[in-house]
């Protein structure tokens, strides 16, 4: 596998780095912060930890974009949206109105770097 460093890539460079940005602050509000979601607190903790890591490599990922790399970034994003639909509305967890609003409310800005990500990838071209 050749892997091939994106050109006129400023675009992409900031969405990655948005979305590094934002990953990880997520994360850290989910480590740091007890809200009541509906979801056991184990699985916040992962996800949050699971979000800093992931954050990080985003944004490390925005200095140097590598085209397979982000192409693995955007349909993981996608991943995320639909699990993130699925665990606010098919009934695994017994999810609050707060929990509901913050999970779709995320998914949302997910697809949001999704659409930015593909513009960024499709200017570099």
């Amino acid at each position: 596998m050749t892997t091939t460093q994106v050109r006129n890539d400023g675009f992409l460079r900031f969405a990655l780095k948005l979305d590094g940005v934002a990953s990880g602050g997520l994360g850290l509000l989910a480590l740091l912060i007890d809200a009541p979601l509906g979801l056991p607190r184990g699985l916040v903790l992962g996800l949050g930890a699971f979000l800093v890591a992931y954050g990080v490599g985003v944004f490390f990922l925005g200095t140097r974009p590598v085209r397979a790399l982000v192409g693995v970034v955007v349909v993981g994003n996608f991943v995320w949206v639909v699990d993130s639909f699925l665990t606010a509305f098919a009934g695994w967890f017994p999810v609050t109105g707060l929990g509901v609003f913050l999970i779709v409310a995320q998914a949302i800005s997910v697809l949001g770097f999704i659409t930015l990500q593909v513009i960024g990838l499709r200017r570099a071209a």
